[in-house]
């Protein structure tokens, strides 16, 4: 990977003196505000220049990640301090914009929201697959819902290329069965090929070893072998049916979000 570079901005007016090269998409360059976000956020924006070689360089570093994640780019340099950084797109009064943050920025910036948000979502479509019976509703959400047969999961996410996000809804007997026959093993296998995806559990954690106490810790460890090995899906345990479609519906709806942000 190309390392992270940071050079003068040679626009001599310009209210953003440095520009930031990052190892992603051929080479993204942003101008920005300072050469590194240690007490607050820095403002940045979009440069459509190539990168010039010849620039001033004042700061450079080995990248160990640089990589997107929906709304945001994470980037962790190979260096004791001043390694780990994020860059989120957003929208600042009505407009695209674009803050390179560290967590000790974040903090005094906007106590309230760690997780960048993509754009926001007026209403999605969440399709049910024609297999879920007694489907949650979404009642009182700006949700249109259509039944289709999912290639994996029981609600999704459909874009242009096809499902980009999707969870399978368990209840804790469902759970049980799926892991005692196996089946929960394949249905994660077909989840890891969506972009997005997650299992939801309609019960808290200790239920499981109240229903099946004679075989809750093989059950368990069954359980603890799958997060392992599909370490991409999460199994939430959410509690209660109502908390089960409370999750899923925010799930998607922020899958939405980021496949719109980035």
């Amino acid at each position: 990977m190309e390392p992270f570079v940071v050079a003068r901005n040679p626009e001599p007016d310009s209210t953003l003196p440095y520009l930031v090269r990052l190892p992603l998409d051929g080479g993204m360059v942003l101008k920005v505000k300072d050469t590194w976000p240690r007490a607050s956020r820095v403002y940045c924006y979009p440069m459509d220049d190539e990168w010039d070689p010849s620039l001033e360089v004042v700061d450079e570093a080995s990248v160990l990640i640089c990589r997107r994640r929906g709304a945001a780019i994470d980037l962790v340099l190979d260096r004791p301090a001043l390694a780990r950084s994020q860059f989120v797109f957003t929208e600042a009064r009505g407009r695209p914009a674009i803050f390179w943050q560290t967590q000790p920025g974040v903090r005094p910036a906007n106590p309230g929201a760690r997780v960048p948000k993509g754009r926001t979502v007026e209403g999605i479509t969440i399709v049910v697959d024609t297999r879920e019976k007694y489907g949650y509703k979404f009642a009182g959400r700006s949700v249109d819902l259509q039944r289709a047969a999912l290639p994996a999961g029981d609600y999704g996410l459909m874009g242009p290329s096809g499902l980009i996000a999707s969870v399978e809804r368990k209840t804790l007997e469902n759970l049980a069965a799926s892991l005692s026959d196996g089946t929960l093993a394949f249905q994660m296998q077909r989840l890891a090929e969506v972009p997005r995806a997650a299992v939801v559990v309609e019960a808290n954690y200790p239920d499981l070893f109240r229903l099946h106490s004679g075989r809750a810790a093989w059950m368990a460890t069954m359980l603890g072998r799958l997060a392992v090995r599909y370490p991409e899906i999460p199994v939430i345990f959410a509690g209660s049916r109502k908390f089960a479609e409370e999750w899923s519906y925010r799930f998607l709806n922020s899958a939405a979000e980021d496949d719109i942000g980035g």
